[in-house]
């Protein structure tokens, strides 16, 4: 199985995908071989200055506890663990998090054997390998091992509240599908669909697919924001929160961390499309289910 790399530079970098490709082999995608990590680090560009936010070792040390509590466990179920802490440790502006070489030195540089033992697939019934699907590593948000997991915690917490985040990060078939939607982007529309799933509303696989794919349709005629507004966003905290990287502490493990303290969602707002969603998700197509169950 791919190891842990054996040179960890002081600083993060960025790789890009071109970069990448040289050391994304078959052998690595297959957990057989390692990432010959001091030449990787040669090519990759070090972030800039001495923010403390870009020491190696904070996010190093939160991956190998991660790995260390959900060895004997479904690797699925590190995904609400790691999400928030791993947020709360990078303290990311979200400009900074859209660039993919970021995510891409991470996965190669920082961490490629907690991405082969996340993603890793089962053999098929052919005979083939099993094999870690190349956009783990270099793909988009909603699907590069760490990105998703950011984004997923930035999206759906509340404020400094990672409440939302964990329960989303629960279920694969909401962080897999509700990542894609550009409306969860408005955070009453992300926090809804977590409501519908924590009131037992929502609770399969297809239930899941069948809501976001409604709510999705819904947004081209209906906007969100205007049934719905959010508070206005004040930088402030975000910037605050950022600073005390700084003196900041150690992600805590048995306890949930907290985000920048920005003021929550419209509770008002919240629950009004709470009710919409409801009488969306009563009329959508779920696989499966009987007239009887949809009433």
């Amino acid at each position: 199985m791919t190891s842990r790399p054996e040179h960890l530079p002081e600083q993060l970098a960025l790789l890009s995908d071109v970069q990448a490709a040289e050391y994304l082999t078959t052998g690595v995608l297959e957990g057989r071989e390692d990432v010959p990590s001091i030449a990787l680090n040669k090519v990759a560009e070090p972030m800039l200055g001495d923010d403390a936010r870009w020491q190696l070792h904070r996010v190093r040390d939160l991956i190998d506890d991660a790995l260390t509590r959900f060895r004997a466990e479904r690797p699925t179920a590190a995904d609400a663990w790691l999400a928030p802490r791993l947020h709360e440790t990078l303290r990311l502006t979200r400009k900074e998090a859209a660039d993919k070489r970021f995510w891409t030195y991470l996965a190669l540089g920082v961490a490629p054997d907690y991405v082969v033992w996340r993603h890793l697939s089962e053999p098929n019934k052919s005979g083939s390998p099993a094999r870690v699907a190349r956009d783990r590593f270099v793909g988009s948000h909603y699907k590069q091992a760490f990105a998703r997991l950011w984004w997923a915690a930035e999206l759906f917490r509340d404020g400094s509240d990672y409440r939302p985040a964990v329960v989303t990060c629960g279920s694969q078939d909401m962080l897999n599908s509700a990542l894609r939607l550009d409306v969860i982007d408005h955070r009453p529309t992300a926090l809804a669909l977590v409501r519908l799933m924590e009131r037992g509303m929502v609770r399969t696989g297809r239930e899941v697919n069948a809501l976001t794919s409604a709510v999705n349709a819904a947004a081209a005629t209906l906007m969100y924001d205007v049934l719905a507004p959010d508070v206005e966003r004040d930088g402030e905290p975000l910037r605050d929160w950022i600073a005390g990287a700084e003196s900041a502490l150690p992600s805590p493990r048995n306890q949930l961390p907290e985000g920048p303290e920005e003021e929550p969602a419209r509770p008002e707002s919240v629950e009004r499309l709470v009710g919409h969603f409801v009488e969306l998700f009563a009329d959508a197509p779920v696989r499966g289910r009987t007239p009887h169950e949809a009433e």
